[in-house]
């Protein structure tokens, strides 16, 4: 795995709260937030992004609270809004001035999250398949309980690693390396995860609800200009929420990606360098 050259790497302390970052390139800035899979970093879940994206932007790249090298006191009852509000803290103490932000799943939804409550602290939105659509309208499909339920039950292992990304993250099990299994099997079994795990299966009807971005009547105030990239073979957070979303939001247009699933972004990856880059270079 290789990246573009770090221009700086830092940890940024809010009060108890430390948020590792990573910048990379330069021009305007634009913020990546990564999914809430076990052993996700900022730098593994952007890998197939950030050498591209570094050519003509600023990359600013943390690892949200609760996974990688960040604090893990994430709020697990509020993930959405603590780690939105830790996101616009960050973005204020590097002096960001309203930066593009993209995220993935569960930096999708922290994105959508800031974008409600700091409206005046972002540019363009970018979400790739975010968490929190309809979430509670539907039952969880069986991808989300296995990426949620990684460390309960018998934990975590290298065959639930393997089963999770190939049958439920990846539209094409094929692109799959050992060595991906591997990476983020080892991550997920770091002592401070195991002991504090950044996200969990809701355990009451209020709590789904609670995550439920679409019951939340400011979604519909996000006055940023929004692309939606969704993998059509998404078995996590299906596209047809997709339509959902850009039926909500009052200026969202959609990409469907063919034959991907839940990581559109790593699977096809040219694609969406190329859409991310026409889109907040506009």
């Amino acid at each position: 795995m290789t990246f573009a050259p770090a221009a700086r790497s830092s940890t940024v302390e809010f009060g108890s709260r430390s948020m590792s970052v990573t910048h990379y390139g330069d021009g305007p800035p634009v913020v990546l937030l990564h999914g809430g899979g076990p052993g996700t970093t900022g730098r593994s879940a952007f890998a197939r992004n950030i050498d591209a994206l570094a050519h003509r932007f600023h990359l600013i790249v943390p690892d949200l609270p609760g996974f990688g090298e960040s604090s893990k006191d994430l709020d697990r009852h509020d993930p959405f809004g603590d780690a939105a509000t830790a996101v616009a803290d960050l973005i204020q103490a590097l002096g960001l001035q309203r930066p593009h932000l993209a995220g993935h799943s569960f930096g999708g939804a922290v994105a959508l999250r800031l974008a409600m409550e700091h409206p005046t602290l972002l540019d363009r939105l970018l979400v790739i398949a975010p968490a929190g659509i309809d979430t509670s309208r539907t039952l969880p499909t069986t991808g989300l309980r296995e990426l949620l339920g990684n460390y309960r039950g018998r934990g975590p292992s290298p065959e639930r690693m393997d089963n999770l990304i190939r049958r439920y993250l990846i539209g094409e099990a094929t692109r799959v390396t050992p060595e991906l299994i591997d990476e983020r099997y080892r991550a997920s079994v770091a002592p401070q995860l195991l002991a504090h795990p950044p996200l969990r299966p809701p355990r009451s009807l209020s709590a789904v609800r609670a995550l439920d971005l679409t019951r939340d009547q400011r979604l519909a105030t996000i006055a940023a200009k929004t692309l939606a990239f969704w993998g059509l073979r998404d078995k996590v957070l299906p596209a047809a929420r997709a339509h959902r979303l850009a039926a909500i939001l009052p200026d969202c247009d959609l990409y469907l990606a063919r034959g991907v699933g839940h990581w559109a972004h790593w699977e096809a990856a040219p694609t969406f360098n190329t859409t991310a880059t026409a889109f907040f270079a506009r």
